[in-house]
């Protein structure tokens, strides 16, 4: 019987699909499985039971990546299960942006009680008028699974679309309209495009990409569409091309003191992946990537390890190791099992930075004294039987 804690309501869509193999446990130090949404992990002691973290959603800023993979902690995140719900309110953004929808219903709210508001709107809309954006120009940094949807919708829309990302995926490339025009320089973006969105995880190569810099190679009157991370963008120098003109308008979806209420921001409370589907897509992709990891060792979507899938253990056993990315590791794990007399069927190594993920098919069972053997190796953090 597998335990998992939730340290965040999780969808009931998505726990629904745990067997009767698998029980909920209020005590974190219980659990072999743990799912998670904006809970703040950093300071949380992480019992010697946790095998696995699901963040249900994108960001994993909140969990201690480095400290989970020396503790061989598998942490997967849930990438495009909420992408859906992120572009429709990028679509809102930069309708919002365009016209000012918003002006126009505050101008009603304070107008109610007139008799006469029928007749005064007639000579005030000219105050919320705007521009459509059909024919507009979009640029997309960032074609994953949401930049992706955003180019679609756009193209739909009657836009003229332009996309760069260095690491486009072959997935992305498939699902991607061909009438999409993929750049290979980001200034490209700057200097042609009427609305520039980022979907790019925040790394230190990407922190702060908007900057003063960046923003003088837009054209004038630009709209920034801000849903993937604050510090993407270097607000204080939004914030001064809002008050020269350079920027027509910024529309972010994370509120902090420094855009809220500024003239020209449009700031949203972090809504990018509040529905109701994205958080049961993400719920239910989260517990599926547990479940998969628990019962078969197989990774997919880990931030801090390999992907890595040997399907359904046919043999008498798997053992899956977590470890260091370092030499002659592998010539280890074999010599055990060879002086052990069990034979190995099948076996896949995987690296990610400094960690790797060694899992092997065996013959016979693996006895205890195999697997404390495997741990007395130097650079191993954890070994698991998982048949």
């Amino acid at each position: 019987m597998y335990k998992y804690h939730c340290l965040n309501p999780i969808s009931n869509y998505g726990i629904q699909n745990f067997t009767a193999d698998y029980e909920k446990t209020d005590d974190l130090q219980q659990a072999q499985g743990v799912l998670v949404r904006s809970a703040s992990m950093h300071e949380l002691k992480l019992p010697e039971s946790l095998l696995t973290i699901a963040r249900a959603g994108a960001g994993v800023n909140n969990i201690p990546l480095e400290k989970c993979a020396e503790q061989g902690i598998v942490v997967f995140n849930t990438p495009g299960a909420n992408a859906n719900g992120v572009k429709e309110l990028v679509i809102a953004g930069m309708l919002l942006a365009s016209r000012d929808v918003v002006g126009g219903i505050k101008w009603v709210e304070n107008n109610k009680d007139k008799d006469t508001i029928a007749k005064d709107a007639e000579k005030e809309k000219k105050n919320f008028a705007g521009t459509e954006i059909a024919g507009k120009k979009l640029g997309i940094i960032g074609l994953g699974a949401i930049g992706v949807k955003v180019a679609n919708a756009a193209i739909s829309l009657g836009m003229e679309v332009y996309g760069y990302d260095p690491y486009l995926s072959v997935d992305a490339a498939w699902n991607l309209s061909r009438e999409v025009k993929h750049v290979l320089n980001v200034d490209d973006i700057y200097a042609n495009c009427d609305f520039i969105t980022i979907h790019v995880p925040l790394l230190d190569s990407t922190k702060g990409m908007i900057n003063a810099q960046a923003i003088e190679k837009m054209k004038q009157g630009v709209v920034i569409l801000n849903f993937a991370r604050d510090l993407l963008a270097n607000e204080q120098d939004v914030l001064a091309g809002l008050e020269s003109g350079k920027i027509r308008k910024y529309v972010s979806d994370f509120a902090n003191p420094t855009v809220a209420g500024h003239p020209g921001c449009i700031v949203t409370p972090h809504l990018g992946a509040s529905t109701e589907e994205s958080e049961d897509n993400c719920a239910k992709m989260a517990v599926k990537e547990v479940m998969e990891y628990l019962e078969n060792g197989n990774i997919k979507n880990s931030v801090n390890y390999p992907n890595c899938d040997m399907g359904k253990c046919t043999s008498a056993g798997r053992i899956a190791i977590l470890h260091k990315n370092i030499a002659n590791m592998i010539t280890q794990f074999t010599a055990a099992f060879g002086e052990a007399g069990i034979n190995i069927t099948d076996m896949t190594n995987k690296s990610r930075g400094e960690y790797a993920y060694t899992m092997m098919d065996v013959e016979s069972n693996i006895g205890t004294d195999i697997v404390e053997g495997l741990k007395k190796i130097d650079g191993v953090f954890r070994v698991r039987v998982v048949k």
